[in-house]
Parts: structure tokens; sequence; C-alpha cells
């Protein structure tokens, strides 16, 4: 099944009040904000990183991973992102468009700290021209991330 049906799939099966917004084909998080109409720190950023094995690191698209602090959180010194091969191999969808639910990909899933100050959020949803907007307790409920801080010090 597409990612993207997917994520929908899960939305409605969970009852959770979404919206889908379609937009042009985006790839930067300053591209989705703007393509959605959104703040830059409502937008949920999904990266699939290596520590020992592949995980899901999400965190609000104006911030950036501290490797240190996710070497540290993990006590290892290995730490590297997803080639975009290997994103596409554990994903099926292209970078930019990897929707923040680790579990459908059998990834474990993390949640920068930062990102508990939204009330919503929006991600792409498996494709680059497609955006959910969903409220972030919500998300919560159906991920159940693990909740660190690995977001870079301003």
């Amino acid at each position: 099944m597409d990612v993207f049906l997917k994520v929908i799939d899960v939305l409605l099966r969970e009852r959770v009040d979404f919206i889908v917004l379609s937009h042009e084909p985006v790839i930067t998080s300053e591209e989705a904000a703007l393509a959605r109409g959104t703040s830059l720190e409502s937008g949920a950023k999904a990266i699939i990183a290596k520590v020992e094995d592949f995980m899901m690191f999400v965190l609000p698209s104006n911030l950036k991973i501290d490797s240190r602090k996710i070497k540290k959180i993990f006590n290892s010194k290995n730490f590297r992102f997803a080639t975009d091969e290997e994103l596409y191999n554990l994903t099926s969808c292209k970078k930019g468009a990897v929707p923040p639910f680790g579990f459908i990909f059998g990834l474990e899933t993390y949640v920068d700290e930062h990102l508990l100050k939204q009330k919503e959020i929006n991600f792409n949803a498996g494709r680059n021209d497609v955006s959910i907007h969903m409220k972030l307790k919500d998300y919560l409920k159906i991920v159940k991330p693990k909740i660190e801080k690995f977001s870079q010090d301003f």
C-alpha cells in the first residue's frame, strides 16, 4: 500500500481530525512551510538516521539534529543520516516526503521535546506534494514516541 494511504488509514482508524493539504512538490522544510502557509516551527520533520540501527527522529522543522546529543542518549559512537537510497529502501519515500510515523516502517520513533511546544503539526505524508495538518496530542497518542532532547541549542 502507498505510504500516503497507510498514513490516512492509520488516522481514520484512530478517528482523529486531520486536514490533507495539496500543494506544489517540495523538498525542504522551508519550501513546505511556504507551500502550506504554516510556520516553520509547526512542521514535524522526520529524519531517518542510523545509530546502531536505523531510527526515526522527529523535530520541529526550524531545528537541526545535534549528533553529539544522539550519541550521548544512546551511549554510542555511531551516528549517520540515511543515504537517499537507504531512505527509499526503508520507507519507499523520497527525501522530504517521509511522514513522522516510524512504526509504519518498523522504525523506533523519537520526538524532540521542542516539538511539544506546538498544539498542531504539519508534515509531508509519503509524497512531496501532499501534507497533513493535525493536533500534536493526537499524533503523540497514535505514534507513542520516546521524547528526548536531541536538537541543536542556539
